[in-house]
């Protein structure tokens, strides 16, 4: 079992040799540059567990490397070697993040020592309790270099209680990311527990989260334990947190705050212990602004955040997870796994994919569906495209879209005038405010549209 990878970078040949049979003897795989400009090439195509690197080197110091790596990949740990160390030299490398600073010549013991926490520190050792086949962050799949980065910091912050927010486009996996958080984290033998809060409609939502008592409302004939309280000792999961009404939001701070939760129709608290992960692909930045997310509750939810890439952004993805979901839907629909003709995949590759892995999954059942033989062709694929944009979507998007839709109508109708507007769709003009709002549709927009 190899115990990680490390990139080795010094312009010595001789200690590029001798470093890396010392590692390779204990079993770290090695990868060498000879340079500061080879190491960001090599960084590119695969991010390895950690990097040693020489301080002085032609071209791109150690230090200049250092802060280019720390700018792409701020979990990666860097352990800066030199035949010129000074104290002052040492201070001023590990109050930038360099992670270890030894000097030449260096024991053998120490750099051992000094990587083996390395690797740990940036994600790559395994957790208590788990293998290091990576179990815990099975499902998803990727050799991206962003991607790897971003597992390395999920797996760092996993061991915390920490709130984590997930940033990313609709698709993009942030229910694998959350999962793989809390398979990573001590409460993994606990309750995994997920929500859409964008889902639930609104007058349901307070009681689905934090339960209600016997009688709380009409219909209430007996107590519900909400799903705060199905998630204790473990974790919950926020999907679509932007779309939480602010009343709700008010009552979710004050739980984050006082570990517990008050029934709908209940007199009494009731403690929680539960780690909350949230999601969204919307810019709450943008919400704080306009008063439609609490400021307060975004940085009890933020203490962490990843950003998860689209798929246009891990193109080198697309020819692996393409091959993973042929296989999975050839077993779930008892069919020999197909491949895809070259130029089918050069086209898959070569997509805009504004559905992200969600769209890229429908589009390939599509096509086992539609295929003949055992080779899904290009063709095939750029049909598959073409009528993907009027493809079913999930109920959500298809009731967030029509309404949109339907305001702008109803905008262009009466030339942005919003107390027509509301009249037509028998809708106060208040609650038909906060419909264009949640849209950021401007009846400005469309006062010197109107039709004449």
């Amino acid at each position: 079992m190899h115990m990680g990878e490390i990139l080795l970078v010094d312009d010595d040949p001789d200690l590029l040799k001798l470093i890396s049979l010392r590692l390779e003897s204990v079993g770290y795989r090695v990868r060498t540059a000879d340079s500061g400009e080879t190491a960001l090439a090599a960084l590119a195509v695969a991010r390895p567990s950690a990097v040693i690197t020489d301080l002085r080197m032609p071209g791109i110091d150690g230090l200049q490397l250092f802060d280019a790596i720390h700018r792409q990949h701020p979990a990666l740990p860097v352990i800066i070697l030199t035949a010129h160390g000074t104290i002052p030299d040492a201070v001023s490398a590990t109050q930038r993040g360099v992670f270890g600073f030894l000097t030449k010549p260096f024991d053998s013991q120490d750099l051992l020592q000094k990587v083996a926490a390395a690797v740990k520190v940036g994600g790559d050792g395994p957790s208590p309790g788990q293998e290091a086949s990576g179990e815990w962050r099975s499902g998803i799949i990727t050799h991206s270099a962003k991607m790897e980065d971003l597992l390395r910091q999920a797996r760092l912050v996993a061991d915390s209680d920490a709130s984590v927010l997930i940033y990313g486009e609709s698709g993009t996996g942030k229910e694998l990311l959350a999962r793989a958080v809390h398979r990573a984290s001590p409460r993994r033998d606990q309750p995994f527990i997920a929500v859409n809060c964008g889902a639930i409609p609104e007058p349901l939502l307070e009681s689905e989260l934090f339960g209600h008592a016997r009688g709380a409302f009409s219909g209430a004939v007996q107590a519900h334990k909400g799903l705060f309280q199905a998630a204790d000792g473990g974790t919950i999961f926020l999907d679509e947190i932007g779309d939480m009404p602010l009343a709700l939001q008010v009552k979710l701070l004050r739980v984050l705050q006082e570990g517990e939760v008050r029934p709908v129709g209940a007199t009494r608290s009731i403690p929680i212990d539960v780690r909350v992960i949230s999601a969204t692909h919307r810019d709450l930045d943008a919400h704080m602004a306009t008063g439609q997310f609490r400021e307060d509750l975004y940085y009890r939810l933020n203490v962490v955040s990843l950003r998860l890439p689209a798929l246009a952004d891990r193109r080198e993805d697309i020819p692996l997870l393409a091959t993973h979901f042929l296989r999975k839907l050839a077993e779930r629909y008892k069919k020999p796994v197909p491949s895809l003709a070259p130029d089918a995949m050069a086209m898959l590759v070569s997509a805009p994919w504004p559905g992200n892995v969600r769209q890229l999954l429908n589009l390939l059942e599509q096509a086992l569906a539609l295929a003949t033989t055992g080779v899904i062709p290009a063709s095939l694929v750029q049909s598959a495209l073409r009528e993907d944009e009027s493809a079913l979507v999930p109920f959500e998007e298809a009731r967030k879209q029509f309404e949109r839709d339907y305001l702008v109508r109803l905008l262009k109708i009466t030339g942005g005038n919003v107390t027509q507007a509301a009249l037509l769709a028998k809708r106060n003009r208040t609650e038909f405010y906060k419909l264009l709002q949640r849209h950021r549709l401007e009846p400005a927009m469309f006062k010197e549209a109107k039709a004449p």
